[in-house]
């Protein structure tokens, strides 16, 4: 797995040093890391994709039984989301995404969540 990018570019705010930077980017890591086991336990995964710890934002994916389950933007927005900005007072936005190159019958097998096929 690639390890998830941080930058800077176009962020509003004072420049923080890199010891600040790396503890934002652990702390986020732990954080996704602590939650995984749950969306895990349904057949998904959550991916860190990019975080820019300057401006807040992070992006995340949603994997494998995810990508065909009818309730994952809420996941992302009523777990993921509000897990992240209760828990790290810099994070401004959350960006999700689902993996969408698994086959739909293949992600389903992989999960027992709500699935709702978009034939």
């Amino acid at each position: 797995m690639d390890e998830p990018t941080t930058s800077s570019e176009g962020a509003d705010t004072a420049p923080l040093d890199d010891t600040v930077r790396a503890q934002r980017l652990a702390e986020l890591q732990a954080l996704i890391d602590l939650m995984r086991p749950a969306v895990q336990a349904d057949g998904g995964d959550l991916v860190l994709v990019n975080a820019d710890v300057v401006a807040g934002v992070v992006e995340v994916e949603l994997a494998g039984a995810c990508s065909s389950c009818a309730i994952s933007s809420a996941t992302l927005q009523g777990g993921v989301e509000r897990i992240m900005r209760d828990r790290l007072p810099w994070v401004t936005e959350v960006i999700g995404g689902l993996d969408d190159s698994m086959d739909d019958f293949e992600s389903a097998a992989m999960g027992r969540g709500a699935y709702v096929p978009r034939i």
